[in-house]
């Protein structure tokens, strides 16, 4: 019996792994089996032994891992690398075997057979174990210490490894010495140093893994390939037929009884691939909820009770007898006899016990399959050991036959091969029963799982007709509460996912003789159901992205809009507030002048929010498409434009009013200097805002006058300046007349300084205008 040692390979396999990583310059794995379960390591490992590129899922969740695996295992499918009954669940479940196996089948295509690929051609040879235990025999054929005959026990003292790298690199060390070496761990320390430091071989063993009773096969079988594919390949056609001409094993490894198993109970692999309902399309986005793959085992029941597993009557021994063949050379006496029926019947209480054990049939379709699976398991032992039961059998019948035995002997001899061929045949019948019985409630179970999925998925594109036909809207807050009913839907079915995902790996009960139409209605069924899923999931993905689109431009629109309207209440009343007559003195006309012309220098500048306001409402009405939203949007703008418009009235009505005032007080200040004064004011802020706004520097000021000034602008400014001259020289008459003296001599100055606060006004707004030009 070949063990296998899940320890090692987890240990090897990762080290094999970060091997590769290294070469791709990936991040290192510490967990073989919880590193492995989101699917990005094992997609990142597939790119660098193909150099292809495999996107993976952005998301964490336990979907985005279930679809990375499955994209994994597609990939793998396509490459031709066996995964009987290895499932995406199975991995990111963290499933240990099926890991193992997983990794190893990876192994075995992209190291073993790539490797060996060219020699085996040349050969035509198949079988690589044969042709790499050839390699080996016909390398180390000079080294009377060495007989390799397999990969486990072959290489445990550690001989074996040295004299092979030897035989290739003499070079590189002393024979002699490793045979002198005292114990297998040394030299199996000195082989792995060797090949890692001299051949650039990674060291995916540790010596204890190897020096022991039985070493793991597979991890010494991918070392050695390791060796191959650095050192010198001749293989002639001699050493492979040596190898052929090499003694069978005596015992049936546990691989050959799984294989053996897997012919009887095994039909076909039914894979139905419904990746989202449209896998095809490489250009399609990938959605939230995944895993529409069903990988179905179609296991076969028949109607003929003769056609069983093992025979029901006087169990002829298989050509390999793993226990008997041991009394074939010998000779049969009583002895031998009851001491093999001691070792069979002691198994066969066990085996009963065992079968009693397993207990009643669950109602947890998870939990069938798991008893499902153990069965098999037990069933594959009782196929094992059914040669061990017509041994015993064989002898009894050889032993009453050779007339050595008294009457009582014999006697006794037939009611014990009756006793035990009887309960033999109980267990049979018990252990098919049971098998049968789990076929039954397994199928049923999963038949009630597709009613149920099918019930749902009425009940849910029912749900969904119903949203897409209710309009968005018509307020935010309505908006609002529609993405919570989103939401809550899409936790519906990140729910029904579980289930879906418990289809998976789906156990199918056929009969012989109709297993193909059988095979056929149920992948069409599963087709069916993983088209509606896949619709489903596409649409809920979709209108998740809308929703998300029209509240985040919904929100924009009326977080502007609420800034707008509160800036307009904001400037109505500064408006309001405005003196525009009755003023006290000048310098309170002169606020009030200043006020009006940094009102419409912000005009200016929030014109473009108003633009702003109509680009956001356009945008969001486009992807809306609610004609209730589109008429009370277009009544707000409306109002915010009336508002606009009459905010800019009330500004040049202040601004008249203040001329009027202007001119009341002084005759020669007309309106129109007035009007003008704050219309130059206004326009050289905007000015300075504009160019504040410019990334370069604003032009020299010459430019700036050249700009604005025109000839009509400098005719008006030669008559101002022409009056301005005119009322100084009268100013300066003033104080040189007698009339100045008396004011002077009576101390009386409050006519004079309200003549001269007009001047002072005039010439102020004079300057303005000149500043502005």
């Amino acid at each position: 019996m070949e063990y296998e040692r899940e320890d090692v390979q987890k240990k090897t396999f990762t080290k094999w792994i970060n091997a590769q990583f290294s070469k791709f310059g990936k991040q290192h794995i510490e967990n073989l089996f919880s590193d492995l379960q989101d699917g990005r390591h094992l997609l990142d490992l597939l790119e660098g032994l193909t150099g292809q590129k495999l996107p993976k899922e952005k998301g964490s969740t336990r979907v985005h891992a279930l679809n990375n695996v499955n994209k994994a295992l597609r990939f793998l499918q396509k490459n031709n690398v066996d995964l009987v009954n290895i499932g995406s669940t199975d991995i990111v479940d963290g499933n240990h075997k099926l890991t193992l196996g997983l990794i190893w089948n990876i192994i075995l295509h992209w190291q073993v057979k790539n490797v060996m690929k060219n020699i085996m051609a040349g050969l035509q040879q198949t079988n690589s174990e044969k042709i790499l235990l050839s390699w080996v025999r016909q390398s180390t054929r000079n080294y009377p210490q060495v007989n390799v005959i397999n990969f486990t026990t072959s290489w445990s003292d550690g001989l074996a490894l040295n004299a092979l790298i030897h035989s290739h690199r003499p070079d590189l060390f002393d024979w002699n010495s490793v045979v002198c070496q005292q114990s297998a761990t040394q030299r199996l320390e000195h082989a792995f140093n060797i090949a890692k430091y001299q051949l650039g071989i990674e060291k995916l063993l540790d010596p204890e893994d190897v020096a022991t009773t039985y070493p793991d096969k597979k991890s010494i079988l991918m070392y050695i390939t390791s060796l191959f594919q650095v050192l010198p390949q001749q293989v002639s056609i001699e050493a492979i037929q040596e190898v052929e001409m090499l003694p069978r094993p005596s015992s049936v490894t546990r691989e050959e009884h799984f294989q053996l198993h897997h012919q009887m109970h095994y039909s076909q692999q039914i894979t139905v691939s419904l990746a989202q309902g449209y896998e095809r399309t490489p250009s399609s986005p990938k959605p939230r909820f995944k895993s529409y793959a069903y990988t179905q085992a179609a296991y076969v029941t028949t109607s003929d009770p003769t056609r069983s597993p093992f025979p029901s009557q006087h169990l002829e021994a298989p050509e390999d007898k793993p226990f008997g063949s041991s009394f074939m050379g010998t000779e049969i006496n009583l002895d031998s006899y009851q001491t093999a029926l001691e070792e069979v019947l002691s198994w066969l209480l066990s085996a009963e016990d065992t079968l009693q054990a397993q207990g009643e049939i669950s109602n947890n379709v998870e939990e069938v399959k798991e008893q499902f699976h153990t069965h098999e398991g037990y069933m594959m032992d009782l196929t094992s050991n059914q040669g061990r039961v017509g041994n015993v059998l064989q002898l009894g019948s050889q032993l009453i036959g050779s007339g050595k035995l008294s009457e009582d002997e014999e006697t006794e001899v037939q009611e014990q091969m009756n006793l035990l061929n009887s309960r033999w045949e109980c267990l049979r019948v018990a252990s098919m029963e049971k098998q049968s019985n789990l076929h039954k409630v397994l199928m049923d179970l999963q038949n009630q799982q597709l009613k149920e999925l099918n019930e749902w998925l009425t009940r849910t594109e029912e749900r969904t007709r119903k949203m897409e036909k209710e309009p968005l809207g018509p307020d935010l807050e309505d908006l609002k509460h529609q993405v919570q009913q989103h939401k809550v839907l899409q936790e519906d079915l990140e729910q029904e996912q579980v289930k879906v995902n418990s289809l998976t790996h789906m156990v199918v009960v056929v009969d012989e003789s109709s297993g193909d139409h059988a095979t056929a209605a149920l992948e069409e069924q599963l087709k069916v159901l993983g088209d509606r899923w896949a619709n489903i999931c596409r649409w809920t993905e979709d209108r998740w992205v809308l929703l998300q689109d029209i509240l985040l431009k919904w929100q924009r629109f009326t977080e502007e809009q609420c800034l707008f309207s509160t800036w307009l209440s904001e400037k109505e009343d500064a408006v309001s507030k405005i003196h525009t007559s009755g003023f006290k003195d000048q310098s309170e006309m002169l606020t009030s002048l200043q006020k009006l012309a940094a009102l419409k220098t912000d005009l200016e500048k929030k014109k473009q929010t108003m633009d702003k306001l109509c680009s956001l409402n356009q945008d969001l009405l486009s992807t809306l498409k609610n004609t209730i939203v589109t008429k009370k949007m277009e009544t707000w703008l409306d109002n915010f434009a009336q508002r606009w418009d009459n905010l800019v009235q009330k500004l040049e009505k202040s601004s008249a009013q203040i001329s009027q005032a202007v001119t009341t007080t002084q005759p020669s200040l007309t309106q129109t200097t007035v009007m003008e004064t704050v219309t130059m004011v206004t326009t050289r802020e905007q000015i300075l805002v504009k160019h504040g706004q410019e990334e370069f520097p604003p032009p020299p000021p010459q430019k700036k006058r050249q700009i604005i000034v025109d000839s009509e602008i400098r005719k008006r400014l030669d008559v101002d300046i022409t009056e301005l001259h005119s009322w100084i020289t009268r100013s300066e008459a003033l104080l040189q007349s007698p009339e100045f003296a008396i004011y002077r001599k009576e101390g009386n100055f409050s006519d004079l300084k309200e003549k001269v606060n007009v001047g002072y006004t005039l010439i102020f707004l004079y300057f303005l205008k000149f500043h502005c030009l």
